[in-house]
């Protein structure tokens, strides 16, 4: 085996330990497998950042590291030089020991790569390792609620929670719900009609709870009520189970209108005294619009009895045939993917 580059001082002795370090947690592995990996790696990383920075180490000595550790574990992946590089990362991202094994030791390696890459900032780092642990996002997931952006979204919308609900309530319900709502996942024009959207939803229904968030249960579409003899339909139904409350939800296909908060409020008054059960806390409502003037909101929502919000939704632009064309397929995506991935 060539070296790559000459032997630091140390060297050998730290090539010891984590031949060493890496057998342990083989022994220790079982059901913790994924903890003791995420461990691991947060160790090696450690390791090799602290005699970077006291010993000034090169970067060069990952390459050279990487080559005796795979010839040192033959039967063990994961040491390449870039995932060398990512546990390096690893530990300067989470330096305290606490973090790492109250949190991270529960998400698996690739969610770990995932947020160093996409997340820079600690704090929005940390709020998305508590709610993929809440939530139980896959790796996919997590990308998907990154990229939307879903740490700024979370408690933005216009409410009068602050008004109408106890304060405890009151921040939970607001941290429930974001604003916007992404509903790329119905593939409809973005003029579309109420009644299209409506559907799409309802066809859609499990991409829509994962875009709604961790806790809603989907009652129903177009749900009755009969106020005085009259007839009438609430849009979307749903029951929230940490909330302990229904969720009625409003489709507005423009932009919204002060009337729509009056409309919500006589919804959300009947659902009270004709659907809420024993125990259930009171009924919140959420327009959903596909674009609001948050002035006019506040002004909207200010004498409303009843809780409620205010969100927009965005909707994919469907693109030109010509243009869907030239788009590579999944399959094609998949095979560069995998021609390109190398060993991770």
């Amino acid at each position: 085996m060539a070296d790559l580059v000459p032997k630091p001082n140390g060297y050998d002795e730290l090539l010891r330990e984590l031949v060493t370090e890496v057998r342990a947690a083989q022994l220790r592995a079982g059901v913790a497998v994924n903890r003791e990996l995420v461990g691991l790696y947060w160790r090696i990383g450690g390791a090799i950042l602290t005699r970077q920075e006291q010993q000034g180490w090169g970067a060069k000595v990952i390459d050279r590291l990487a080559a005796d550790l795979r010839h040192a574990l033959p039967e063990m992946r994961g040491f390449s030089v870039r995932n060398l590089m990512y546990m390096r990362a690893f530990a300067e991202a989470w330096p305290e020991e606490e973090i790492v094994q109250q949190l991270l030791h529960n998400l698996p390696w690739g969610h770990v790569v995932q947020l160093m890459q996409k997340v820079k900032d600690p704090d929005q780092r940390l709020w998305y390792v508590q709610k993929a642990l809440e939530n139980g996002w896959s790796r996919n997931v997590l990308c998907l609620q990154i990229d939307r952006d879903l740490y700024a979204a979370q408690g933005s919308l216009p409410t009068n929670f602050d008004l109408t609900l106890p304060s405890t309530e009151s921040d939970l319900a607001r941290e429930t719900l974001k604003d916007p709502y992404k509903l790329d996942f119905l593939g409809i024009a973005s003029d579309a009609a109420e009644r299209v959207i409506q559907d799409g939803l309802v066809r859609h229904v499990r991409e829509f709870l994962l875009e709604l968030g961790k806790g809603f249960a989907f009652v129903g579409e177009r749900y009755p009520l009969e106020v005085g003899g009259d007839a009438f339909e609430l849009d979307l139904l749903f029951y929230h189970l940490d909330l302990r409350r229904f969720v009625v939800i409003e489709l507005k296909a423009g932009k919204l209108k002060p009337a729509d908060t009056g409309q919500l409020n006589f919804y959300l008054a009947a659902a009270d005294d004709l659907i809420r059960r024993p125990g259930d806390n009171p009924t919140i409502g959420l327009i959903l619009c596909r674009e609001k003037n948050n002035v006019v909101a506040e002004y909207a929502l200010r004498g409303i009895s009843q809780p409620m919000a205010i969100s927009s939704f965005e909707l994919t632009k469907v693109l030109p045939e010509e243009l869907e064309k030239r788009l590579p397929t999944v399959e094609q995506l998949e095979l560069e993917f995998l021609d390109d991935s190398g060993e991770d």
